[in-house]
């Protein structure tokens, strides 16, 4: 008869060696300590973000600081949304669907269609970054 003991020990180093195959060296991507969001980008640098949400996009001659404000908590039109201190995954998230075109706006569409994944993840830092000012849009149109 085997004793509860044993059997737990047998399931502890059952799961040790099952860890210990997962994390061989081999299928191992060697970016995957540099990734930081759950949108699967690279770690984001702020001050790069900040040069980038100043910097007029070729696609529509605008800057994000132009239509959303500084800081992202102005913003030009009272349907756009504040960006400052938003979750950094969810701004990710969004410019990559606008990049990739699974999401549409008439300006974002095209002004993410450029955007590396680094320069997405420093705009995301940058705008996470800021002071929230963060509302609901109830009532805007």
């Amino acid at each position: 008869m085997i004793n509860a003991k044993h059997c737990l020990f047998v399931s502890v180093l059952a799961a040790c060696a099952a860890l210990a195959a997962c994390s061989g060296d081999e299928g191992h991507d060697s970016n995957a300590e540099q990734r930081s969001s759950s949108a699967g980008l690279p770690k984001g640098q702020i001050e790069a973000g900040e040069k980038q949400a100043n910097t007029k996009g070729e696609a529509t001659g605008q800057s994000c600081i132009d239509c959303h404000g500084a800081e992202g908590n102005d913003p030009l039109d009272a349907t756009y949304p504040k960006l400052g201190g938003q979750h950094t995954d969810y701004l990710a998230h969004a410019l990559q669907e606008y990049r990739n075109g699974n999401r549409e706006h008439a300006l974002m569409s095209n002004q993410a269609q450029g955007l590396t994944d680094q320069q997405i993840a420093d705009l995301a830092a940058y705008f996470g970054s800021r002071p929230a000012q963060i509302r609901d849009l109830s009532g805007a149109h």
